[in-house]
């Protein structure tokens, strides 16, 4: 690549179906030893979805928050709980509802590269917190 083409282009990481796949099974496992079925939406840098499940028992429009938690996470490169409280309805109407501050997005961060999210919703905030850290240690994903 010349260094002309490089001033226009930036290398970009890229979260794969398959590590999606290995971070939503390790979210499954961790919710079912909890006891608490939950949504899990992964996407990828650009908020589109690359998996999901919602499993038996979990609530159904919680299915709607884990796509925006992760969605959130991704776009603003850290955790859903770390939007400012004062500015989260203007967030929601300026993105169409998509944005949240709600806990349980996460950012997934690998080698200092953001390269989607996971929203977990359906259970209590600190529960679907614990399943999505799961699902980031399991690909190696910072924290």
């Amino acid at each position: 690549m010349s260094t002309e083409q490089t001033a226009f282009t930036r290398p970009a990481a890229r979260l794969t179906h398959a590590g999606a796949l290995v971070a939503l099974n390790a979210a499954v496992a961790k919710a079912q030893a909890m006891g608490v079925p939950q949504n899990i939406s992964i996407v990828d840098e650009g908020g589109n979805l690359l998996a999901f499940v919602r499993m038996d028992g979990a609530k159904l429009l919680s299915r709607e928050t884990s796509v925006s938690k992760a969605i959130s996470a991704a776009s603003h490169r850290q955790p859903t709980s770390r939007l400012d409280p004062a500015l989260e309805l203007k967030l929601a109407i300026a993105a169409g509802g998509r944005l949240t501050n709600l806990e349980g997005g996460f950012p997934i961060i690998l080698d200092g590269l953001c390269v989607g999210g996971i929203g977990v919703g359906s259970g209590k905030g600190a529960e679907d917190v614990e399943v999505a850290k799961a699902a980031l240690a399991a690909i190696g994903a910072e924290v």
